[in-house]
Protein backbone atom coordinates (compact mmCIF):
# COMPACT_ATOMS: atom_id res chain seq x y z
CA UNK A 1 0.00 0.00 0.00
CA UNK A 2 0.95 3.73 -0.88
CA UNK A 3 2.23 5.32 2.52
CA UNK A 4 0.62 9.16 3.24
CA UNK A 5 4.35 10.69 1.72
CA UNK A 6 3.87 9.09 -1.44
CA UNK A 7 0.53 9.78 -1.92
CA UNK A 8 0.89 13.29 -1.33
CA UNK A 9 4.06 13.49 -3.57
CA UNK A 10 1.65 11.86 -6.56
CA UNK A 11 -1.10 14.39 -5.82
CA UNK A 12 1.63 17.50 -6.26
CA UNK A 13 2.68 15.46 -9.15
CA UNK A 14 -0.29 14.85 -10.88
CA UNK A 15 -0.87 19.25 -10.31
CA UNK A 16 2.34 20.47 -11.31
CA UNK A 17 2.56 17.98 -13.88
CA UNK A 18 -1.31 17.97 -15.07
CA UNK A 19 -0.82 19.49 -18.93
CA UNK A 20 2.53 16.65 -19.51
CA UNK A 21 1.60 13.28 -18.08
CA UNK A 22 3.26 12.48 -21.36
CA UNK A 23 6.28 12.45 -19.31
CA UNK A 24 5.15 10.03 -16.81
CA UNK A 25 6.41 6.96 -16.66
CA UNK A 26 4.52 4.07 -16.93
CA UNK A 27 4.22 3.20 -13.52
CA UNK A 28 3.67 7.05 -12.09
CA UNK A 29 0.80 6.96 -14.71
CA UNK A 30 -0.44 4.60 -13.41
CA UNK A 31 0.04 5.49 -9.85
CA UNK A 32 -2.03 8.76 -10.30
CA UNK A 33 -4.66 7.12 -11.77
CA UNK A 34 -4.96 4.99 -8.94
CA UNK A 35 -4.77 7.39 -6.42
CA UNK A 36 -7.68 8.92 -7.86
CA UNK A 37 -9.45 6.16 -8.57
CA UNK A 38 -9.46 5.12 -4.72
CA UNK A 39 -11.88 8.41 -4.23
CA UNK A 40 -14.70 6.91 -5.62
CA UNK A 41 -15.80 4.27 -3.46
CA UNK A 42 -15.81 7.21 -0.55
CA UNK A 43 -17.67 9.76 -2.79
CA UNK A 44 -20.22 6.68 -3.46
CA UNK A 45 -20.43 5.92 0.62
CA UNK A 46 -21.57 9.40 0.68
CA UNK A 47 -24.44 8.89 -1.57
CA UNK A 48 -25.59 5.38 -0.05
CA UNK A 49 -28.66 7.34 1.47
CA UNK A 50 -30.13 8.85 -1.94
CA UNK A 51 -28.90 5.78 -3.70
CA UNK A 52 -30.99 3.80 -0.86
CA UNK A 53 -34.10 5.40 -1.51
CA UNK A 54 -34.09 5.21 -5.26
CA UNK A 55 -33.66 1.54 -4.75
CA UNK A 56 -36.75 1.32 -2.82
CA UNK A 57 -38.64 3.42 -5.35
CA UNK A 58 -37.33 0.86 -8.08
CA UNK A 59 -38.16 -1.86 -5.73
CA UNK A 60 -41.50 -0.74 -5.67
CA UNK A 61 -42.14 -0.25 -9.34
CA UNK A 62 -40.80 -3.92 -10.05
CA UNK A 63 -42.96 -4.96 -7.75
CA UNK A 64 -46.28 -3.86 -9.18
CA UNK A 65 -45.24 -5.24 -12.63
CA UNK A 66 -43.05 -2.16 -14.07
CA UNK A 67 -40.03 -1.76 -15.80
CA UNK A 68 -36.74 -0.53 -15.09
CA UNK A 69 -35.17 2.07 -17.79
CA UNK A 70 -32.09 3.80 -17.65
CA UNK A 71 -31.02 6.57 -20.42
CA UNK A 72 -27.31 7.86 -21.06
CA UNK A 73 -25.49 9.39 -23.69
CA UNK A 74 -22.06 7.70 -24.31
CA UNK A 75 -20.12 6.35 -21.25
CA UNK A 76 -22.92 6.72 -19.37
CA UNK A 77 -25.63 5.24 -21.87
CA UNK A 78 -23.13 2.35 -22.52
CA UNK A 79 -22.90 1.48 -18.48
CA UNK A 80 -26.84 1.34 -18.27
CA UNK A 81 -27.04 -0.88 -21.42
CA UNK A 82 -24.31 -3.02 -19.72
CA UNK A 83 -25.92 -3.14 -16.66
CA UNK A 84 -29.38 -3.98 -18.34
CA UNK A 85 -28.19 -6.45 -20.25
CA UNK A 86 -26.37 -8.52 -17.68
CA UNK A 87 -30.33 -8.65 -15.31
CA UNK A 88 -31.25 -12.03 -17.50
CA UNK A 89 -28.64 -14.41 -17.01
CA UNK A 90 -27.34 -13.41 -13.98
CA UNK A 91 -31.20 -12.78 -12.47
CA UNK A 92 -33.22 -15.31 -14.80
CA UNK A 93 -35.79 -11.99 -15.07
CA UNK A 94 -36.77 -11.26 -18.83
CA UNK A 95 -35.07 -9.56 -20.96
CA UNK A 96 -37.92 -6.70 -20.86
CA UNK A 97 -37.65 -5.93 -17.30
CA UNK A 98 -34.85 -3.79 -17.46
CA UNK A 99 -33.61 -1.49 -20.44
CA UNK A 100 -30.92 0.35 -21.31
CA UNK A 101 -31.63 3.25 -24.12
CA UNK A 102 -28.35 5.14 -25.67
CA UNK A 103 -28.93 8.29 -27.41
CA UNK A 104 -27.71 7.14 -30.84
CA UNK A 105 -29.19 4.16 -30.69
CA UNK A 106 -27.72 0.75 -30.67
CA UNK A 107 -24.96 1.81 -33.05
CA UNK A 108 -23.95 4.02 -30.71
CA UNK A 109 -22.89 1.25 -28.18
CA UNK A 110 -19.93 0.56 -30.49
CA UNK A 111 -19.15 3.85 -32.16
CA UNK A 112 -19.65 6.98 -30.91
CA UNK A 113 -22.34 9.50 -32.31
CA UNK A 114 -21.54 12.42 -30.22
CA UNK A 115 -23.65 14.79 -31.22
CA UNK A 116 -26.42 12.60 -30.47
CA UNK A 117 -26.34 13.82 -27.04
CA UNK A 118 -27.51 17.19 -27.96
CA UNK A 119 -30.82 16.02 -28.93
CA UNK A 120 -33.20 16.89 -25.97
CA UNK A 121 -36.67 15.91 -28.46
CA UNK A 122 -34.84 12.48 -29.05
CA UNK A 123 -35.03 11.65 -25.44
CA UNK A 124 -38.28 12.71 -24.71
CA UNK A 125 -40.09 10.87 -27.92
CA UNK A 126 -37.92 7.38 -26.08
CA UNK A 127 -39.82 8.19 -23.11
CA UNK A 128 -43.27 8.91 -24.93
CA UNK A 129 -43.19 5.62 -27.39
CA UNK A 130 -41.13 3.08 -24.67
CA UNK A 131 -42.70 3.85 -21.69
CA UNK A 132 -45.53 3.84 -19.60
CA UNK A 133 -46.65 5.60 -16.38
CA UNK A 134 -46.15 1.87 -14.60
CA UNK A 135 -42.01 2.17 -15.14
CA UNK A 136 -39.48 4.14 -13.78
CA UNK A 137 -36.66 6.00 -15.67
CA UNK A 138 -32.82 6.41 -14.30
CA UNK A 139 -31.32 9.43 -15.91
CA UNK A 140 -27.32 8.97 -16.39
CA UNK A 141 -25.11 11.98 -17.08
CA UNK A 142 -21.72 12.85 -16.01
CA UNK A 143 -22.13 16.38 -16.09
CA UNK A 144 -25.79 16.63 -14.79
CA UNK A 145 -26.88 18.44 -17.92
CA UNK A 146 -26.97 16.14 -20.91
CA UNK A 147 -29.79 17.40 -23.02
CA UNK A 148 -30.79 13.90 -24.38
CA UNK A 149 -31.41 12.68 -20.87
CA UNK A 150 -32.97 15.42 -19.95
CA UNK A 151 -35.51 15.68 -22.27
CA UNK A 152 -36.24 12.01 -21.27
CA UNK A 153 -36.42 13.17 -17.43
CA UNK A 154 -38.79 16.01 -18.35
CA UNK A 155 -40.92 14.42 -20.68
CA UNK A 156 -40.99 11.10 -17.88
CA UNK A 157 -42.62 13.72 -15.32
CA UNK A 158 -45.24 14.98 -17.21
CA UNK A 159 -46.31 11.13 -18.14
CA UNK A 160 -46.12 10.46 -13.99
CA UNK A 161 -43.02 8.46 -14.43
CA UNK A 162 -40.79 8.60 -11.17
CA UNK A 163 -37.41 9.63 -12.10
CA UNK A 164 -33.87 9.02 -10.82
CA UNK A 165 -30.90 11.03 -11.53
CA UNK A 166 -27.25 10.23 -11.28
CA UNK A 167 -24.80 12.74 -11.95
CA UNK A 168 -21.46 13.28 -11.02
CA UNK A 169 -21.97 16.93 -10.04
CA UNK A 170 -23.88 18.39 -7.13
CA UNK A 171 -26.47 20.73 -7.94
CA UNK A 172 -26.76 19.98 -11.52
CA UNK A 173 -30.02 20.08 -13.20
CA UNK A 174 -30.53 16.67 -13.82
CA UNK A 175 -30.39 16.26 -9.78
CA UNK A 176 -32.55 19.03 -9.71
CA UNK A 177 -35.55 18.01 -11.66
CA UNK A 178 -35.37 14.51 -10.07
CA UNK A 179 -37.47 12.72 -7.93
CA UNK A 180 -34.55 10.99 -6.53
CA UNK A 181 -31.48 12.88 -6.84
CA UNK A 182 -27.92 10.53 -6.49
CA UNK A 183 -25.13 13.10 -6.82
CA UNK A 184 -21.56 11.58 -7.23
CA UNK A 185 -18.82 14.45 -6.97
CA UNK A 186 -15.74 12.39 -8.14
CA UNK A 187 -13.79 15.50 -8.89
CA UNK A 188 -11.71 15.92 -11.75
CA UNK A 189 -10.13 13.25 -14.13
CA UNK A 190 -6.65 12.26 -14.97
CA UNK A 191 -7.32 12.83 -18.43
CA UNK A 192 -9.41 16.37 -18.25
CA UNK A 193 -12.74 15.91 -19.20
CA UNK A 194 -12.34 11.82 -20.11
CA UNK A 195 -15.76 10.67 -18.08
CA UNK A 196 -15.29 7.52 -18.87
CA UNK A 197 -12.60 7.31 -15.77
CA UNK A 198 -13.45 8.18 -12.21
CA UNK A 199 -17.12 9.15 -13.21
CA UNK A 200 -17.61 5.99 -15.10
CA UNK A 201 -16.33 4.17 -12.18
CA UNK A 202 -18.35 5.55 -9.98
CA UNK A 203 -21.89 5.00 -12.15
CA UNK A 204 -21.26 1.66 -12.60
CA UNK A 205 -20.75 0.85 -8.80
CA UNK A 206 -24.23 2.38 -8.12
CA UNK A 207 -25.74 0.48 -11.11
CA UNK A 208 -24.28 -2.72 -9.39
CA UNK A 209 -25.97 -1.75 -6.48
CA UNK A 210 -28.93 -0.72 -8.14
CA UNK A 211 -29.90 -3.70 -9.83
CA UNK A 212 -28.39 -6.36 -7.51
CA UNK A 213 -29.93 -4.72 -4.37
CA UNK A 214 -33.70 -4.67 -6.47
CA UNK A 215 -33.10 -8.36 -7.21
CA UNK A 216 -31.70 -9.47 -3.89
CA UNK A 217 -35.46 -7.75 -2.94
CA UNK A 218 -37.03 -9.17 -5.35
CA UNK A 219 -36.53 -12.81 -3.91
CA UNK A 220 -33.45 -13.57 -7.29
CA UNK A 221 -31.09 -14.53 -4.84
CA UNK A 222 -31.13 -16.81 -2.04
CA UNK A 223 -28.70 -16.44 0.94
CA UNK A 224 -26.11 -15.30 -1.40
CA UNK A 225 -26.53 -17.28 -3.96
CA UNK A 226 -27.59 -16.86 -8.15
CA UNK A 227 -30.64 -19.07 -8.04
CA UNK A 228 -32.56 -17.57 -11.17
CA UNK A 229 -29.13 -17.75 -13.07
CA UNK A 230 -29.90 -19.08 -16.49
CA UNK A 231 -27.99 -21.73 -17.03
CA UNK A 232 -27.12 -21.03 -20.90
CA UNK A 233 -23.44 -22.37 -21.15
CA UNK A 234 -21.27 -25.36 -19.30
CA UNK A 235 -19.97 -23.16 -17.18
CA UNK A 236 -23.34 -21.94 -15.60
CA UNK A 237 -24.72 -25.34 -15.61
CA UNK A 238 -22.11 -26.15 -13.96
CA UNK A 239 -22.81 -23.72 -11.35
CA UNK A 240 -26.35 -24.41 -10.62
CA UNK A 241 -25.37 -27.49 -9.82
CA UNK A 242 -22.93 -26.32 -7.44
CA UNK A 243 -25.87 -24.12 -6.23
CA UNK A 244 -27.89 -26.74 -6.00
CA UNK A 245 -25.72 -28.95 -3.77
CA UNK A 246 -24.76 -26.33 -1.71
CA UNK A 247 -28.07 -25.38 -0.59
CA UNK A 248 -29.42 -28.54 -0.62
CA UNK A 249 -26.40 -30.48 0.99
CA UNK A 250 -26.92 -33.32 -2.06
CA UNK A 251 -24.12 -35.01 -3.90
CA UNK A 252 -23.56 -34.40 -7.28
CA UNK A 253 -24.87 -37.47 -8.89
CA UNK A 254 -28.30 -36.16 -7.18
CA UNK A 255 -27.96 -32.26 -8.27
CA UNK A 256 -27.80 -33.20 -11.69
CA UNK A 257 -30.64 -35.56 -11.98
CA UNK A 258 -33.18 -33.28 -9.96
CA UNK A 259 -31.95 -30.19 -11.66
CA UNK A 260 -32.74 -32.53 -15.18
CA UNK A 261 -36.55 -33.22 -14.19
CA UNK A 262 -36.96 -29.56 -13.00
CA UNK A 263 -36.02 -28.74 -16.68
CA UNK A 264 -32.63 -26.52 -15.60
CA UNK A 265 -34.76 -24.86 -13.03
CA UNK A 266 -32.17 -24.08 -10.05
CA UNK A 267 -35.07 -23.45 -8.11
CA UNK A 268 -37.00 -25.76 -8.76
CA UNK A 269 -34.58 -28.63 -8.43
CA UNK A 270 -33.88 -26.91 -4.63
CA UNK A 271 -37.70 -27.24 -3.70
CA UNK A 272 -38.00 -31.16 -5.16
CA UNK A 273 -34.70 -32.50 -2.73
CA UNK A 274 -35.34 -30.11 0.47
CA UNK A 275 -39.50 -30.73 0.48
CA UNK A 276 -39.82 -34.07 -0.97
CA UNK A 277 -42.06 -32.61 -3.56
CA UNK A 278 -42.64 -33.23 -7.37
CA UNK A 279 -41.76 -30.95 -10.02
CA UNK A 280 -45.42 -29.70 -11.07
CA UNK A 281 -45.67 -28.72 -7.47
CA UNK A 282 -42.65 -26.93 -6.78
CA UNK A 283 -43.09 -24.37 -9.56
CA UNK A 284 -46.66 -23.76 -8.62
CA UNK A 285 -45.32 -22.67 -4.78
CA UNK A 286 -42.76 -20.46 -7.01
CA UNK A 287 -45.57 -19.03 -9.28
CA UNK A 288 -47.64 -18.50 -6.38
CA UNK A 289 -45.44 -16.50 -4.30
CA UNK A 290 -44.50 -14.88 -7.99
CA UNK A 291 -41.28 -16.18 -8.18
CA UNK A 292 -39.89 -14.75 -4.52
CA UNK A 293 -37.63 -17.96 -4.50
CA UNK A 294 -37.08 -16.82 -0.23
CA UNK A 295 -41.00 -16.58 0.02
CA UNK A 296 -41.62 -20.01 -1.86
CA UNK A 297 -38.81 -21.76 0.60
CA UNK A 298 -40.52 -19.97 3.93
CA UNK A 299 -44.15 -21.07 2.25
CA UNK A 300 -43.01 -24.52 2.06
CA UNK A 301 -41.53 -24.48 6.18
CA UNK A 302 -45.17 -23.75 6.96
CA UNK A 303 -46.85 -26.09 5.37
CA UNK A 304 -44.95 -28.78 6.89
Amino acid sequence: MMNDVNATHLTEMKNQYSENLHDFSTLEIIKVMNQEDKKVAFVVENALPQIGAAIDAISDTLECGGRLFYIGAGTSGRLGVLDASECPPTFGVPGTLVNGLIAGGEQAIRFPIENAEDDDEAGAEEVSTKLTSNDILVGIASSGRTPYVLGAIKKAKELGIPTIGISCNVGSELCRISDYPIELPVGPEVVTGSTRLKAGTAQKMVLNMITTAVMIKQGKIYRNLMVNVQATNEKLRQRSISIIQDITGADEETAKEMNLKANGDTRVAILMILYGVDEKYAVQIINENNGHFPRSVQALDKSK
